[in-house]
């Protein structure tokens, strides 16, 4: 067994006057940071057994404190002298030997073995040659620091990998089926889009893609059948993702009520708030491979009897047998609702068991047309007294329920079912029922029909049939790094081809997944640092609509193009006839819409013509994550988001991480915040973004306090959204007037 060389050295010595010199030449070398200032800083630190190690962790201390919007270099000399404790933690001499870290990596079982068994060692030499530590010096001191704490694999408490051996080992195995004539300069492409940060893996991807045996998908979504049988096999679903780390959604609008006949007994059923507490329970017990709890949104149709009582979940208030604290509610709303609404009428909340016996419906798996139609006849039965359970509220104080838990929780997110659903490429094999947890991702989900169990030859036989469970993979493009259409071409095209190579990679935690995968092969090209996109072209957000509709329509245009060619080298997706896909639609418009709307008229012709030769390879190519923690490792502001502030400071437990937009110098005035920008005009420039986008967009929004919102802003803000045909609204965060701010819990699954 080969292991990896180490410097012996130095660690326990004293610092010398010439390893603390080269440390701030390092740090600050070609930037707008004094290297005196952390001279004059250092020395009366300096003890005479001080050691090197101790020296950084100094002089990166002291870095962080001299970062401000008006200094914001230092935040890259922080992130340098993180670098070099990174190298001096790992103890490697020389740092980087790639052939000898894979053999090392492999051998203890870090690695997968499958670069060493599908690559030769001409090609691993070569693959090793791309390597550039340089590249390693780019980061801040927030991404250094999310890197060495979240990412880079251990093995006995010492760093087993730096940051270039990640890339180009994931790079690598990404592309380790393709045909060995091209595999390695799409490896290289690959290897350099991620370690230049132009574009960003999600979580999973990132954190388990050279691991064994890893799941590589950030989300899911599954649906509860109205038995016992079917919510605890759902409950079992859940823990089994939630082991692996990804997020989950589960819409629970088929199980009866509170008060609902069981077997035909009268007021036996306890609802659904009873089996959302154990869900509640098993996202806490089964935790996310030890790193933290599982994370689930669980949904419920507006209709629903529970509702009142599902929008008290997380609020302080009221019988805590009630309360569910670590799930987040989701909202599921048909375009019905909203226009009763709008109209000031009253809105009818009912048991989907009832409906079930005595019209043979599922309402939770209707929409539309034949939802509205089914919704006015039990109206008019409840308003003639033929129903038993069912309750008339006034539409406007059901959505006043709401916008009152969001602004105390920031909870329940929304989700327009008519909107998903109109959109939806893959209406002719079911429906849309919520999304996931950071709701940009959704496609058609159903419940496992559990067969009786038998006996068969002495064994005890249980079999499942029908379910499917949604399954996306994450990549997001780092606008920020992006400085021409064939940047962000090449972008696109290699983020499809990942995705989609990753599908036949993960191991899929649940089978219904892994069923979805080969039905749909849906996968999520998001997009981050669109503030930092538009200050380097000096367009404040609020004057974007247009300039971020031509971005999109490029963004949309690359993505579908590279999802059709890899349809011409492998095949479409299961099921793409009958899908929109293979009636010529692309966002929900047919080829007249294009030449009409777009601007890109004659790369749309191109696409349509392909399309009609080829297919898709991918049901869903794009979704928008909120790429809270990746865009921090990116170094560039969060999604497609105004940035939340110029400038802040997070404080934790080990020290504070200063943070600012990446042309804060140049373009202060560019930047505007989110807090002080009346979200109305968000949703206007989103809605540019959705449109262009096939799946979904997270959309957080802000409503700052101290600004004088009145509720009519918030109700505004929804109405526009619906209006707009916006799919969804994840988490509403609101700065409060004495200056705190309400947080969300990041979803580390969907954070790329």
């Amino acid at each position: 067994m080969t292991t990896v060389s180490t410097v012996s050295v130095s660690s326990a010595r004293p610092v010398t006057g010439s390893v603390l010199e080269d440390f701030i030449e390092k740090a600050t070398a070609g930037l707008d940071a004094n290297p005196a200032q952390l001279r004059e800083k250092i020395l009366p630190l300096l003890k005479a057994d001080t050691t090197p190690q101790e020296a950084l962790k100094h002089l990166i201390s002291l870095s962080v404190s001299l970062t401000s919007a008006q200094t914001p270099d230092w935040k890259y000399a922080a992130g340098r002298l993180k670098m070099l404790e990174i190298y001096r933690q790992s103890g490697r001499e020389p740092l980087y030997n790639y052939p000898q870290t894979l053999a090392d990596n492999v051998a203890h079982g870090v690695y997968t073995d499958a670069i060493v068994r599908k690559y030769s060692a001409e090609e691993i030499a070569q693959a090793a040659a791309w390597q550039n530590p340089a590249w390693d010096m780019d980061y801040d001191y927030a991404g250094a620091n999310l890197l060495a704490k979240r990412y880079l694999c251990e093995y006995h408490d010492r760093l087993a990998e730096l940051p270039q051996d990640v890339f180009l080992t994931i790079a690598l195995l990404i592309h380790q089926d393709a045909p060995k004539d091209k595999r390695m300069a799409w490896a290289k492409d690959t290897y350099e889009l991620l370690a230049r940060r132009k574009i960003s893996l999600g979580t999973p991807l990132l954190m388990n893609l050279r691991r064994p045996h890893g799941n590589l998908s950030s989300c899911f979504i599954t649906v509860m059948d109205d038995s016992r049988d079917s919510i605890f096999y759902v409950i079992d679903q859940i823990s089994a993702i939630s082991k692996f780390g990804g997020g989950v959604g589960c819409n629970l609008s088929r199980v009866r009520c509170k008060g609902a006949r069981i077997q035909g007994v009268k007021n036996a059923s306890g609802g659904v708030i009873p089996w959302i507490r154990i869900i509640n329970d098993t996202a806490v017990a089964v935790n996310q491979q030890g790193k933290r709890k599982g994370a689930v949104t669980v949904s419920l149709d507006i209709w629903h009897l529970d509702i009142e009582d599902f929008l008290e979940l997380r609020t302080e208030n009221g019988d805590q047998r009630m309360k569910a604290y670590d799930v987040f509610p989701q909202v599921v709303i048909p375009d019905i609702f909203m226009k009763r609404m709008l109209a000031g009428e009253d809105w009818l909340l009912f048991d989907p068991s009832e409906v079930r016996r005595v019209y043979g419906k599922e309402a939770g798996n209707l929409w539309g047309e034949e939802f509205d139609t089914l919704y006015r006849q039990i109206y008019a039965d409840a308003k003639a007294g033929k129903l038993e359970l069912f309750k008339f509220v006034p539409a406007k104080e059901l959505m006043k329920k709401i916008m009152r838990s969001q602004i105390e929780t920031g909870m329940p997110y929304l989700a327009f079912k008519d909107t998903l659903n109109r959109y939806n490429p893959n209406k002719h094999d079911g429906l849309i029922v919520g999304t996931n947890l950071c709701t940009e991702s959704h496609s058609n989900v159903r419940p496992t029909h559990l067969l009786p169990k038998r006996m068969e030859n002495g064994k005890i036989v249980s079999e499942a049939q029908d379910g499917l469970i949604h399954v996306c993979n994450l990549i997001s493009v780092n606008l920020a790094n992006m400085d021409s259409d064939e940047e962000l071409r090449r972008a696109c095209r290699a983020s499809v081809r990942f995705l989609d190579n990753a599908i036949d990679q993960t191991d899929v935690p649940v089978l219904e997944g892994a069923l979805h995968n080969r039905r749909y092969r849906t996968i999520g090209v998001g997009a981050m640092g669109l503030a930092d996109w538009l200050a380097k072209r000096d367009i404040t957000y609020m004057k974007s609509a247009d300039a971020v509709d031509g971005l999109f329509e490029k963004f949309a245009a690359y993505c579908t193009r590279a999802s059709i060619d890899l349809a011409a080298e492998k095949g479409t997706f299961e099921a793409y006839e009958g899908s929109d896909w293979s009636k010529g639609i692309i966002l929900g418009h047919d080829r007249a819409w294009f030449e009409q709307n777009a601007a890109l008229k004659q790369e749309w012709a191109e696409i349509f013509d392909l399309l009609q030769k080829h297919g898709i390879r991918n049901s869903q190519i794009t979704a928008v994550a909120p790429n809270t923690s990746s865009s921090l490792l990116q170094g560039c502001t969060a999604s497609v988001l105004p940035v939340y502030s110029k400038f802040f400071v997070e404080t934790h437990g080990k020290g504070s991480v200063p943070n600012c937009p990446p042309f804060i110098k140049e373009k202060f005035w560019t930047y505007q915040e989110n807090r002080n920008i009346p979200q109305t005009k968000v949703i206007d420039v989103l809605a540019r973004v959705s449109k262009w986008i096939d799946t979904g967009v997270s959309i957080e929004l802000v409503y700052n306090l101290n600004l004088d919102i009145r509720a009519k802003d918030i109700y505004d803000t929804i109405v526009s959204a619906w209006q707009k045909d916006i799919k969804t609204l994840y988490y509403t965060r609101t700065i409060q007037k004495d200056g705190s701010s309400a947080t969300k819990e990041e979803c580390v699954s969907c954070a790329g």
